[in-house]
């Protein structure tokens, strides 16, 4: 029987009506009940600045932030890709999570990575930027399969929702394997 666990979905685009916002939402639905979602906002992350931590006065956004990472059994990155690589508010909150030096919140984590672009390869480049950044930071990124969703705007209805069989099924397989990762992979509670 497998136990609850708590997922962080960290989504790389600000905008409130984003397709890569609702596409996290759209994962998280078919998601099996094992796996509880907690949206994370990055808007609010001032940028990483080490100063700041070896002085010992990290702003009380990072320390939240922080917190709720650690919290977390498993993250789910949500992500358009900016310029072939990634958003800068993703970036910025993999920083701030990264330390102090010695103290990451993604220290053997499990994570997965889902990349989404209206553009035909899905926000491949941004995809491998998440993974390679992860898995530096010891996080175990789950190889496969991989979720690059291209010509995202036409596969979503007007409310938000996936309007089609075949990538509701490519999302509930990727789930029910991000599942299996999760609870293989996340640290004994």
């Amino acid at each position: 029987m497998s136990m609850t666990k708590k997922v962080a979905v960290l989504i790389g685009s600000l905008r409130k009506e984003s397709l890569t916002r609702k596409y996290a939402h759209a994962i998280a639905a078919v998601l099996p009940p094992s796996l509880q979602c907690e949206f994370v906002e990055l808007g609010e992350l001032p940028l990483y600045n080490q100063d700041l931590d070896d002085a010992g006065t990290p702003p009380a956004a990072w320390t939240a932030f922080r917190d709720t990472l650690r919290a977390a059994d498993a993250v789910l990155f949500v992500t358009p890709e900016y310029n072939r690589s990634i958003p800068g508010a993703l970036k910025n909150a993999i920083d701030v999570g990264s330390r102090p030096w010695g103290h990451s919140v993604w220290d053997k984590k499990p994570s997965a990575v889902v990349s989404q672009s209206p553009g035909a390869i899905g926000g491949f480049g941004a995809n491998h930027h998440v993974r390679q950044t992860m898995v530096a930071l010891n996080s175990p990124v789950m190889a496969g399969p991989e979720m690059y969703i291209g010509g995202a705007a036409k596969l979503l209805a007007d409310d938000g929702t996936v309007n089609n069989d075949q990538t509701r099924e490519l999302l509930t397989t990727f789930g029910a394997a991000f599942e299996r990762w999760v609870q293989a992979n996340a640290k004994p509670t």
